[in-house]
């Protein structure tokens, strides 16, 4: 498969996440890197979904997690034939492909089996086992092909018969006793020169007779053959090649390996081991949604580099990354946070900005590079900007982003207020979610000596709208606490119309008597003129943290 270049904001991801993921993925493209693909680690909120649909902007994809699986791994579509396909031909197809599988598919092209060499083997050997009277599955036209016969008159060409295959190396008497001894109208005789067991063979009115050695018959033999639908080929080679190749002639369905299932490309790497480990070749196929086959997967393929890299937005720290992002290639981090624990053991692209939003560091990389602007992709990122300052009023909000946004809003006809106005009352539908997806609406997790924090962060245009659900989110957060077994969860409720938000948290009781945030009851707090967790929330929550520990 094609490499691919996922641009992927992080874990439960705001609309600057989305909005960098979708506009960096675009900007990469249009500098000729086409395996770059949009991503989102979660769910969008109602704003970021309102967003995308107002400028009819596809949302990235979703990718829940990146823990390693088979299509991860996989390369170009292997050759595959046919289940009528006559053996002789499929392990020639096998022998130049130069595997040693080949799948086989039916006419729809979905996966039937597997032609390995254990397979073949096994199955040819009981249809030339001297014990015991083989049956070969052929017909007129796979016999034609296979040995390359001339054929003379020929009956039914494409219709498969279970064939019983008899060499006329007896006496004229002997064999003409042979040949009526039974049912003789599955039989393929093989016969040299002699006009006389030709005769009698056709005269029993057996399936096919094959003239070996490149012998024609005669002009009696031929017509007596057309009289009694007896088909009558000539081969090129000698009795005992000719008789191999009949035995080449039977379908490779039937000599395959039917017990072998195929994997899915979405199927865990740990399934495709065990399915590789019961696989007598070692290799297993991998079919698409539909049944038809899009790879092989091998024992060699295990310790391969994945056909995917990974560029962060919006987050540097692997705590908030995606999940098994640490298996695959980090080529790029583009972020306006704090540093994290990140490293790597290569040296990478990584551009950090003192910005409130990622979108204006994108911005300027469309800038940088001369690279035009859709209206749409300069009014998804102006509404990426808008977000996370709320509306260029956030603590966080810089000259920067103020520039940024006044160079988009000239580009696309927006005005920044109304825009800013649209957008943060479409964050207002949080208020409407229940409590269970509410308390993880663009949800982070930090460490602080050695506790995790869960914190997740929503915008209102007042909070009044959720002042009568105070307990049912206190019982929300302390489910989503022991759920992610944090020192606390908290929610940060943002009032855009008075510039301050409400904390709802529950944690270890070791820590409230820390907080002084001003409070109406334990676990709900005022932030008065508080609107950026970043910035000031979360330095607030580390002293507090620290100082609980010292006690």
């Amino acid at each position: 498969m094609e490499r691919t270049t996922y641009v992927i904001g992080h874990k439960n991801p705001d609309t600057d996440s989305v909005v960098a993921a979708a506009s960096y993925a675009a900007l990469k493209r249009a500098l000729g890197h086409k395996g770059a693909v949009a991503a989102r680690a979660g769910a969008v909120n109602p704003q970021t979904e309102y967003i995308f649909h107002r400028f009819g902007l596809q949302l990235p994809e979703f990718l829940p997690d990146l823990v390693p699986k088979v299509g991860y791994y996989l390369g170009t579509a292997p050759v595959s034939v046919h289940e009528m396909t006559p053996l002789w031909e499929a392990l020639a197809i096998m022998e130049k492909s130069g595997g040693h599988v080949l799948p086989i598919v039916d006419s729809n092209g979905k996966y039937r089996a597997m032609l390995h060499y254990g397979a073949f083997t096994q199955n040819m050997l009981t249809k030339i086992n001297p014990h015991r009277k083989a049956v070969i599955p052929t017909s007129i036209s796979h016999l034609i092909e296979t040995i390359k016969a001339q054929p003379l008159v020929a009956f039914d060409r494409e219709s498969v018969f279970n064939a019983r295959m008899v060499v006329a190396a007896l006496s004229t008497e002997k064999f003409a006793d042979y040949i009526h001894a039974e049912p003789a109208d599955n039989k393929i005789v093989l016969v040299g020169d002699r006009e006389n067991a030709q005769r009698i063979a056709v005269e029993a009115g057996v399936k096919v007779v094959i003239i070996t050695n490149g012998v024609l018959p005669s002009k009696e033999i031929k017509e007596l053959a057309e009289a009694k639908n007896v088909s009558l080929l000539s081969s090129p080679y000698d009795t005992s090649s000719t008789s191999l190749l009949v035995l080449y002639s039977a379908p490779v369905i039937s000599v395959a390996d039917q017990t072998i299932a195929a994997l899915s490309p979405r199927d865990w790497i740990k399934t495709a081991k065990q399915a590789i480990a019961a696989s007598p070749s070692r290799s297993v196929p991998v079919v698409d949604e539909e049944g038809r086959v899009i790879g092989l997967f091998s024992e060699g393929d295990l310790i391969k580099e994945a056909n995917i890299d990974v560029i962060m937005v919006d987050h540097n720290e692997f705590s908030q990354a995606v999940e098994g992002i640490d298996h695959y290639r980090i080529l790029e981090v583009i972020d306006h946070h704090r540093l994290g624990s990140f490293t790597t053991p290569y040296p990478i692209t990584f551009i950090n900005k003192v910005v409130g939003s990622t979108s204006t560091i994108v911005t300027s990389m469309y800038r940088e590079t001369r690279t035009p602007l859709s209206k749409v992709m300069a009014s998804v990122l102006l509404c990426g900007i808008l977000s996370d300052t709320l509306v260029l009023k956030s603590a966080t909000t810089t000259d920067t982003d103020k520039e940024t946004a006044e160079y988009l809003a000239s580009i696309t006809d927006l005005s920044i207020d109304a825009l800013g106005h649209d957008i943060m009352a479409s964050a207002s539908e949080a208020a409407r979610l229940p409590v269970e997806k509410m308390v993880r609406v663009d949800r982070k997790e930090y460490e602080s000596e050695g506790k995790k924090l869960s914190v997740s962060q929503i915008e209102l245009m007042s909070t009044l709208q959720i002042a009568d659900r105070s307990e049912e989110i206190l019982r929300g957060l302390a489910n989503l606490r022991a759920e992610t077994g944090s020192y606390l969860a908290a929610l940060m409720a943002t009032d855009i119309s008075k510039l301050e938000s409400i904390l709802f948290m529950a944690a270890d009781d070791s820590l409230y008597s820390y907080v002084n945030f001003p409070s109406s009851q334990k676990g709900i707090y005022l932030l008065k003129d508080m609107l950026s967790r970043k910035k000031q929330l979360m330095p607030a929550l580390f002293e507090m943290v620290e100082k609980a520990q010292e006690r």
